[in-house]
């Protein structure tokens, strides 16, 4: 066998595995993606929030870090010509960085459930510019910073919030909306019972329009009284009182009235 074909087939089978090597390494090594707030607008003296979360494919463990930088975006601050670490967590610790945050920056997030946000306790207007949140976790270290811009500004100067506007013209829409349907109802009943009111007036007046049937035995019983000669005549009526006492002077006992009909024929 000879020893130079040996040697460049060792080589190849070098070459292979350390390529094989580093392809699995890099492959296994993903990205990590972290967000942030694009701007955050703080009152002057008040605490603001600086929201971070990442997300990565490994578990959270001690090894995972989170650095915090800022530059300022006045130019006569000593801040504003590079990225300065202000807060740097590892370990489960946290360790402030420049004096002029020493004593304001507060970790308040969660790191196992990838929240690494911090707090500014008082804001400055010194604070105005960019804060950079980092996080490395084994083996996902690429990843690209997420940025704030932060404003620190006077009460006047804040936005104005909107909900309680728009909660007012809601509840306001909604009451004229009651209040059109109360007065639709309203209209409603008012023109029924109206309805109602005509057709028994016209009622009335149709019935009092038809004439009333005259009574025909009495008209005829009348007539023939009347006219006819021959028919039997129906004398008075004669209303009687009887005393029975047999005494001429006692006339308070008397009979009922007697009714006599005399027939003349």
């Amino acid at each position: 066998m000879d020893p130079k074909w040996s040697n460049t087939r060792c080589r190849r089978i070098l070459l292979i595995g350390f390529t094989l090597y580093v392809a699995l390494v890099t492959k296994h090594a993903s990205a990590i993606d972290i967000h942030a707030d694009s701007e955050v607008i703080v009152q002057n003296g008040t605490t603001g929030i600086l929201r971070c979360t990442f997300k990565t494919s490994e578990v959270v463990s001690s090894t995972t870090s989170v650095t915090w930088t800022f530059q300022s975006s006045q130019p006569d601050n000593q801040l504003s010509k590079a990225p300065y670490v202000i807060y740097y967590f590892s370990n489960g610790k946290g360790f402030p960085g420049q004096d002029e945050f020493k004593d304001r920056v507060q970790f308040i997030g969660d790191i196992n459930k990838r929240d690494v946000s911090i707090q500014l306790s008082p804001a400055q207007f010194s604070d105005n510019g960019t804060f950079f949140c980092d996080v490395k976790n084994p083996p996902d270290v690429k990843g690209t910073p997420a940025r704030t811009e932060l404003r620190v500004v006077l009460k006047e100067s804040l936005p104005q919030n909107n909900t309680a506007m728009i909660v007012g013209i809601v509840c306001a829409a909604l009451f004229v909306l009651v209040l059109v349907a109360v007065a639709a109802c309203l209209v409603m009943r008012m023109l029924h019972n109206r309805h109602d009111y005509e057709g028994c007036t016209s009622l009335e007046s149709v019935s009092s329009q038809v004439p009333q049937p005259r009574k025909k035995v009495e008209s005829g019983r009348e007539g023939s009284r009347c006219t006819s000669p021959s028919g039997p005549l129906q004398g008075p009526v004669i209303y009687a009182q009887l005393d029975h006492s047999g005494s001429k002077n006692s006339f308070h006992k008397m009979e009922p009235v007697v009714y006599a009909d005399i027939r003349k024929n």
